[in-house]
């Protein structure tokens, strides 16, 4: 393999690593706050307004039902609005983003809806404030499964930044398009799926680790 290659595989390994933490990053600061609202309105009866509870959850489902590449296209006039370019690492981040702040919400809300009631009950009946629950009980409680969330959010990023690349946003999906479908260049396909495999294996290895030792 030449050095022209390695170097190219290199820095497409960085542009994805960069467009998938930056993007997950985004999805746990604003997707677990929309899990919390969606279980202090629903199964942990925090606030009675399950109307508002049920409402963000038909939008979360409902953006969470846009294939990815369908959402790309859509996003295209907000990316270029927000970033300046819909091309490049940087504008792929707000497509990845919005994909993703609802597909982490609904698991990290899957893994607050299994913290045991009695708990809160428990909490609330010695005088505790629904912050003091959702603080106190709520998210220590579901924290080895909001860690197992986050990875497995991170390696579906990881296969949306390669499908992401078919619009230019660069990164080993951009590197196997244009390098190695177009120009029939199979060394490099195969080099980018070999990365795209290790990537995946290491992030569900860590974050199975920080999971277990959380539980």
């Amino acid at each position: 393999m030449s050095r022209l290659i390695i170097n190219l595989i290199f820095q497409s390994t960085l542009q994805t690593l960069e467009m998938v933490f930056a993007s997950a990053a985004i999805s746990v600061i604003l997707g677990l706050p929309l899990a919390l609202f969606m279980t202090a309105t629903g199964s942990a009866k925090l606030y009675k307004v399950p109307f508002l509870g049920t409402f963000v959850s038909l939008v979360v489902d409902a953006i969470r039902a846009i294939p990815f590449i369908i959402l790309l296209v859509l996003l295209i006039p907000f990316t270029r609005f927000l970033i300046g370019t819909s091309l490049g690492t940087a504008a792929a981040i707000v497509p990845l983003s919005i994909a993703a702040i609802p597909y982490y919400a609904r698991i990290a809300e899957v893994s607050l809806r299994e913290v045991d009631k009695g708990l809160i009950e428990a909490v609330k009946a010695m005088g505790g404030t629904r912050f003091m629950i959702i603080k106190y009980v709520l998210i220590p409680e579901a924290l080895p499964g909001l860690v197992a969330g986050i990875t497995v959010t991170i390696v579906s990023l990881i296969g949306a930044s390669a499908m992401a690349g078919a619009i230019g946003a660069g990164g080993l999906g951009d590197l196997a398009i244009r390098y190695g479908y177009q120009r029939f260049n199979t060394t490099i396909m195969l080099s980018v799926v070999a990365v795209l495999i290790a990537l995946v294996s290491l992030i569900q290895f860590c974050g199975n680790y920080i999971s277990k030792k959380l539980s």
